[in-house]
């Protein structure tokens, strides 16, 4: 049997799709180990039984990973660097290093944003895969930007002196051995690229931990069902976009139920109101089974998930991969963009009847759908690794 070490960022999305990969080579009897920066995290959505080593870093939310709401574009892409990944991948580095001594894996699966674990191992000459839990990278994002472009491979350049090893030639956000991206071209279109090493996996879909009761009972058969939700995105903006999707179900009432996923608790709407039910968290995955169309800021995970379920979507892209994301959605045809800041809701109204009625968004889903199925998910994933795993005795 063969040892995998995960080495993740302290952020939900991107441990989701890694938690079906480590099952299914933990149940061929595979040892699986994790490092993060927030282990609990991790036990939480892998289990509580998760072999996992804690690292430093900055966390979301703690104070000084905060970033100011009004940061957007190539703004917000240089704070995502300078003031998260790149420290985070400083601050990793001596964990990594600490639990690939410990564990000795025969493979280290690098989140592709936790730089930390693809340049450790590179430094330590053992095997590594990237885990691509966004397709961005992989769609073009930064042609036309050589300037931008040229920024970020200086900074992995100085990066790669400090914890790498500074001879290594490989961009630690694709590793040359194995590229696991969970998704595949019919979402990300044309430009994604071909390579014996790249795979395109789909969505590694998994059970999640059991959350707050949904009242089940009060959806409404009789009518669409919208689930509109952002992410972690809940400052001053979420709090006035959420209120435009408000306006723009309720004119819709009539034919709409929609169930809003309100974390901040932004939305006056009473705990009984038949039409719109508004709640903290829901239970994403077994709702979209029910769900008619999504309303989302482009998030690839909940793109992929939406997808996978062959739904509809309507995009407001708000920052980092998401412009990307929504854009890969409206090309596939599964879904209308519409802009986070500055829509109203006319416009979403408009955008949400245009996804539930007109049937080529619905059949462009499908089509995302079969292909994410085709794909093989986690246990093409787990596959491919075990076949690196392999090569490397």
């Amino acid at each position: 049997m063969s040892g995998f070490l995960f080495v993740v960022p302290p952020l939900t999305g991107h441990v989701n799709p890694a938690v079906g990969v480590a099952a299914r080579l933990a149940a061929h009897g595979h040892r699986v180990a994790w490092v993060c920066a927030d282990p609990a995290l991790v036990r939480r959505l892998a289990g509580p039984d998760a072999e996992v080593f804690g690292c430093a870093g900055p966390v979301p939310g703690a104070p000084g990973a905060v970033r100011p709401p009004e940061l957007r574009g190539a703004r917000a892409l240089r704070f995502l660097w300078e003031w998260y990944l790149l420290p985070l991948a400083d601050a990793m580095a001596p964990g990594v290093r600490a639990a690939a001594e410990a564990v000795r894996p025969d493979v280290v699966v690098a989140d592709q944003q936790a730089f930390a674990g693809a340049l450790v191992a590179e430094r330590l000459g053992l095997p590594w895969a990237t885990s691509a839990t966004t397709s961005a990278e992989f769609a073009g994002a930064y042609d036309g930007l050589p300037r931008v472009a040229d920024w970020l491979r200086q900074r992995l350049t100085g990066l790669r002196a400090r914890i790498g090893d500074p001879s290594g030639t490989a961009d630690p956000r694709f590793s040359p051995h194995l590229t696991l991206v969970f998704s595949t071209p019919a979402l990300i279109g044309a430009r994604a690229p071909s390579a014996p090493h790249i795979h395109y996996v789909g969505p590694s879909l998994t059970g999640r931990p059991p959350g707050p009761d949904f009242p089940w009972a009060r959806l409404d058969r009789g009518r669409s069902t919208v689930l509109v939700t952002l992410g972690t995105v809940n400052d001053d903006a979420g709090g006035r976009f959420l209120a435009a999707c408000l306006t723009a179900l309720r004119d819709r009432a009539d034919r709409i139920q929609a169930v809003i996923a309100d974390p901040g608790g932004t939305l006056p709407v009473p705990a009984d109101d038949k039409d719109v039910l508004v709640l903290p968290s829901v239970p994403q995955l077994a709702l979209l089974r029910r769900t008619d169309a999504v309303l989302c800021h482009a998030g690839h995970n909940t793109v992929c998930e939406a997808l996978w379920h062959g739904v509809p979507l309507v995009v407001a892209p708000v920052r980092d991969d998401q412009p990307v994301v929504a854009g890969q959605v409206v090309d596939a045809g599964a879904g209308v963009r519409v802009r986070f800041g500055r829509t109203t809701a006319a416009r979403l109204g408009e955008a949400l009847d245009t996804v539930l009625h007109d049937p080529a968004h619905r059949a462009a889903a499908a089509r995302v759908r079969a292909a994410f199925r085709a794909a093989g998910g986690a246990r093409a994933a787990a596959a491919h690794l075990e076949r690196l795993a392999a090569e490397d005795r």
